[in-house]
Order: C-alpha cells, then sequence, then structure tokens
C-alpha cells in the first residue's frame, strides 16, 4: 500500500523494497515462501505534489500512463511502473492495487485447487489487525472455473479487510498510521477490477502473467484511459480541495476529504466532472458472489479475525464475549466507520 511509499521516503530512500526477486507463479502448497505479502507492491498516494511531514521539500505524485505500464510480473517488478491512472469510464485506478488482487486472485485460486483432493484448505495469513485465518470446504463437484470465481470473491474480501483494519489502526510500520488512505475514492474500484482481470487471466489459456499483461492492457482502453501522466494530473487537480487536499501533509487522515464505504455488492466508479467522453456510460463492476451452478461463494469459505485492542469491538459488537469476526460481520464495522466519518465531518462544518 502506499504507506510503504512513504516509508521509503521517511527512510531516505532506502529502507524498503517491494518483492523484485519472485518467480513465474509456481505454488508450492502450505509452503510460506510462496504466500504473497499482504500488500506486495509500493503504491499509491491520491493527490499530486503531496508534502511528507518531517521531509522539507518533498513533494509526491505518483501517477503513471498505459504507454509506462509494463508486463505483469506475478510478486512485482520495477519494470510495471505502477502508479495511478485515470480513465473516463472506470475513474482513477491504482495500478498497484489492481496488480495485488490479480496476483492474490492467482495464488488463492492455486491453493484450492491444490487442496481440491482433501475438500478443504486452511491456512493461516498473518496479522492484520488481529490474525487472520482462511477455512475453506472444498466439494468435489466444484468445477476450476467454481474455484476461480472462488478465490476471487475471498481475494476481494481481503482487500476490504485491509481498509477496515487499516482505519482501525493497522499498519505495515510501527508508528506510521494509514487511516489517511483507507477507502480512497480509488482503492475499492481498483481492487475489485483487478479481481476481475485475474479470473480472466486465469480462465485464459495463455501463460498466467502474459495473460494479465493482455487484459490489462485491454481493460484500460475499454475504460477509455487517458493519454498520458498529463492529463491524470489534471483529472486530479479537478478534484482538488473536494476529494482531497494539499492543505495536509502526509500521512494525515485529513489528506481526503472523501472516502468510498460502498463496496458490496457492486461498485460504481467515482468520474471526474465534465471528463466523461459523450456517449459512454461509467463501467460498474460486481464483487463475484456465486459458482456456476448458482450457490452462494460465501457459502464455502469463513475469513476470520481475531481483533486486537484497537477495535471498538463492545460498541460494534455488544453481545459477543469474544473479539472473533468473520467476513459476514464486515457490514456493521463499514457501519461503524460510517458513523465516526459523520462525527468527523460534522465537528468540522
Amino acid at each position: 500500500m502506499r504507506t510503504i511509499r512513504i516509508v521509503l521516503l521517511f527512510s531516505a530512500l532506502n529502507m524498503l523494497t517491494p518483492n523484485v526477486n519472485a518467480k513465474a507463479p509456481v505454488f508450492v502448497v502450505n509452503r510460506p515462501d510462496t504466500k504473497p505479502h499482504r500488500i506486495i507492491r509500493t503504491c499509491c498516494s491520491f493527490g499530486t505534489e503531496m508534502q511528507l511531514f518531517a521531509i522539507p521539500g518533498v513533494k509526491l505524485t505518483e501517477i503513471t500512463s498505459l504507454e509506462k505500464i509494463g508486463s505483469h510480473h506475478y510478486l512485482g517488478d520495477p519494470s510495471e511502473e505502477n502508479g495511478i491512472v485515470y480513465t473516463r469510464r472506470g475513474g482513477f485506478i491504482d495500478m498497484g492495487h489492481l496488480r495485488d488482487q490479480i496476483d492474490w486472485t492467482a495464488y488463492l485460486y492455486k491453493q484450492l485447487l491444490e487442496n481440491k483432493p482433501e475438500q478443504n484448505l486452511s491456512l493461516v495469513l498473518g496479522r492484520e489487525g488481529g490474525e487472520k485465518t482462511l477455512n475453506v470446504r472444498i466439494p468435489s463437484d466444484l468445477t476450476d472455473t467454481d474455484l476461480i470465481l472462488l478465490a476471487g470473491k475471498i481475494t476481494y474480501d481481503l482487500s476490504v479487510w485491509h481498509e477496515i483494519a487499516t482505519w482501525f489502526g493497522a499498519s505495515t510500520i510501527p508508528f506510521v498510521p494509514e487511516r489517511y488512505s483507507s477507502f480512497s475514492v480509488e482503492d475499492a474500484y481498483s481492487n475489485l477490477l483487478g479481481v476481475t482481470i485475474g479470473i480472466k487471466a486465469l480462465q485464459s489459456e495463455l501463460p498466467y502473467e502474459k495473460a494479465a499483461t493482455q487484459i490489462i492492457d485491454e481493460t484500460l482502453r475499454n475504460l477509455d484511459v487517458v493519454s498520458n501522466e498529463t492529463e491524470t494530473f489534471l483529472a486530479m487537480e479537478a478534484v482538488r480541495d473536494i476529494w482531497w487536499t494539499r492543505e495536509r501533509k502526509l500521512p494525515s487522515s485529513k489528506v481526503l476529504l472523501q472516502r468510498q464505504l460502498q463496496v458490496y455488492p457492486c461498485l460504481q466508479p467515482w468520474l471526474v466532472p465534465g471528463w466523461a467522453t459523450p456517449g459512454q456510460e461509467s463501467s460498474e463492476l460486481k464483487v463475484p458472489e456465486y459458482t456456476v451452478a448458482g450457490e452462494m461463494l460465501s457459502a464455502y469459505y469463513s475469513l476470520e479475525f481475531k481483533l486486537n485492542y484497537k477495535f471498538p469491538f463492545r460498541k460494534m459488537f455488544p453481545e459477543r464475549k469474544d473479539r472473533n469476526i468473520t467476513q459476514h460481520d464486515f457490514d456493521r464495522m463499514l457501519a461503524q466507520i460510517a458513523t465516526e466519518l459523520h462525527k468527523k465531518e460534522s465537528k468540522f462544518r
């Protein structure tokens, strides 16, 4: 996520780097060295020429263009040239978020496929706001297409959890808060678009990385991506002091003036007023919900989180004694975040 990029700058630009030694997606079941980090790529702060706290003179603008975007590499590579691009039908797209969800969809699909003979999968996914565990029931009648859709649904839920957890104080680096970027206006759409591309890449007859590269290019063109970085810069400037402000320094939570909390069951992109191409409609995305046979995907798995004490657990779940939740509890947590945002906005009116 974008916090890693900020920590890079806070640490004299040399303390942290993305995983550049990753190979093509050859997965070995239950080998922790094949599991992606929750945040794989260092991308991107929303806004232009953003100032950083305690680093005078440094200004951050993390945008890219279709011409600069390189081939997709499983778990990342500097040649990808990630950043934010603007599309007239899909709004702002964070390429780091998008590529991460492509890779997570691929990783989870292979885990499901390899564990299908045992008809179950259990994975410890590390800590983010508390310990995360995935448990999946894999009936023998699920097709490969079903498993791909299931992997996509789990991946998207994990991306939503990342936004929830960072709102409530989870951070990649100690003492560097990430609330400033939680539910940024481009996050959810970029994540779901990545899941959608990951599903298509896994269904393609092409090798995974080649398929992902090709589908990324086709998708951005279909969304009417702008032609260069200058246009993305101008699109961001058009919503300055409306969606974001330069009056605050990163990582202040007051940088973002608007946030996207509507993350289920479908997403409409946030489009810059006046930038749409006449006759074109926005591109809605839907979260994968059903198998090919029509069964609910959520019936096959449980994402379990044992929450730390940064969450106002009793306020959200007064009837519970333990601090355990699943993805089925996200709606309560999103409602709590909406309440906190409303109080914050009312305070500054």
